[in-house]
């Protein structure tokens, strides 16, 4: 079904008031979004460009109690000293920690190849490293002097083809620049900082989705805006925003922290962020054509199923973190009720097949596998002293459905299969 242009949802109460959107923007956050707008990125300050109504229950069904199993999981390639944590993570039901990444400076942001034979992992120092999901070991680490001397994180990763099918990697990063790197030869083959015409202020970069064709790459940041880039001449399309005006809400007033397109739709997207809003996107419309109101989105947590055509979303808060919607109608068709290990405020969820569902946040730092019919956890990844700040399933290839999880500085290999091959240590 084709999106409706013409309906709009008209501006929860409150929001069309100018002195309550200032308000908003005082909306409690997570910490490793808290950047401050001052934070620039230290290359040539030219900017350049290269070449909701309706709510289902959740569903009672008790929690699925299975067997504890404590894992001292294995580093590689090379085994380091001990961090001094003094939390050993742990797993229960059939999830297994398959190996740990030691990444030496705290991780943002985590993404498999389409091939699934790597893992590019965004540092909070601005470097990526890049690994392969076969050895485990270092292949690549990705930076430049700029990225070194500005040092503000990565912020999100997709991987891409060129049209001589070369392996590419779009990285978006707190200091409002878009890179492209070739992961083989360890270069950024284009750049740009992100700013509006005739404003020299950049914004941060946090979002980034690829659409379905491989041609156009969105991005959002902390300006409430999202742009739209031509992936073969590197220019930027369009601009994405809020008309301004007073009787509806037709775009974002705060920053987007999430950007996805429909999987099979290429002119149609999704988005989400702290105005506690979805907002529906059609690439030949400059303002949203309509909106759900209530996820208070914080990370990589909007993600559409094309076979269901559901929305999964992620909230950053202690209720209603976890909540599935139709696509079509925006109306809630589930909503998922927290574990009994503990609460999780939401920063990252996928869709895990067809059966499952991955998310994983902070206050209980805990990734869970939920069964997407009875929404009872079947297993899960828990005892860590840090929070899940991102995850990321392996799409295909020999290690399909091994889960990427980033806590602090490591990132948590898991996998639902005892019989899955070890990597050779």
């Amino acid at each position: 079904m084709a999106l409706e242009l013409s309906n709009r949802f008209p501006a929860p109460p409150g929001l069309a008031d100018e002195g309550l959107q200032r308000t908003k923007r005082q909306v409690q956050h997570p910490d490793h979004l808290s950047l401050s707008d001052s934070d620039t990125d230290t290359e040539d300050d030219d900017v350049r460009e290269t070449g909701s109504d309706s709510e289902t229950e959740p569903n009672e069904a008790p929690q699925m109690q299975s067997r504890l199993s404590v894992q001292a999981p294995a580093h590689f390639p090379a085994k380091k000293e001990d961090s001094g944590d003094q939390t050993q993570p742990k797993t229960d039901g059939d999830l297994h920690i398959h190996s740990v990444l030691e990444c030496g400076c705290e991780v943002m942001t985590c993404q498999f190849s389409n091939d699934g034979s790597l893992l590019a992992v965004g540092l909070c120092d601005g470097s990526i490293k890049v690994y392969s999901t076969d050895s485990g070991e270092l292949t690549q680490t990705l930076k430049d002097s700029s990225s070194v001397l500005s040092a503000l994180p990565v912020t999100s990763l997709r991987f891409t083809q060129s049209g001589q099918s070369h392996c590419l990697l779009l990285a978006t990063y707190a200091s409002g620049s878009v890179r492209c790197w070739y992961i083989w030869g360890q270069q950024c083959v284009w750049w740009l900082k992100e700013a509006r015409d005739g404003e020299r202020m950049q914004r941060q970069t946090l979002s980034l989705s690829i659409s379905p064709s491989g041609h156009q790459a969105l991005t959002g940041g902390s300006d409430s805006f999202i742009y739209l880039y031509d992936l073969a001449t590197h220019q930027r399309r369009q601009i994405f925003g809020a008309s301004g005006m007073k009787t509806v809400m037709d775009g974002h007033w705060l920053r987007v922290i999430a950007v996805s397109f429909h999987p099979e739709k290429e002119t149609q997207f999704i988005s989400g962020g702290w105005d506690n809003t979805i907002q529906f996107w059609d690439t030949r419309q400059q303002h949203s054509v309509r909106m759900i109101s209530g996820p208070h989105v914080c990370g990589d947590a909007l993600h559409i199923d094309p076979l269901a055509n559901q929305i999964l979303s992620g909230s950053w808060r202690k209720h209603n973190s976890l909540e599935v919607w139709d696509y079509d109608s925006g109306k809630k068709v589930s909503e998922v009720p927290q574990d009994t290990h503990g609460d999780s405020k939401i920063y990252t969820c996928h869709w895990f097949g067809q059966d499952h569902i991955i998310a994983a946040g902070t206050q209980a730092n805990m990734l869970r596998v939920i069964d997407r019919r009875s929404l009872t956890t079947e297993s899960k990844l828990f005892g860590l002293p840090s929070a899940i700040f991102s995850s990321s399933v392996c799409p295909s290839g020999q290690w399909a459905g091994l889960i990427a999880a980033t806590s602090g500085d490591r990132v948590f290999l898991l996998s639902r299969n005892q019989h899955v091959k070890k990597h050779h240590l």
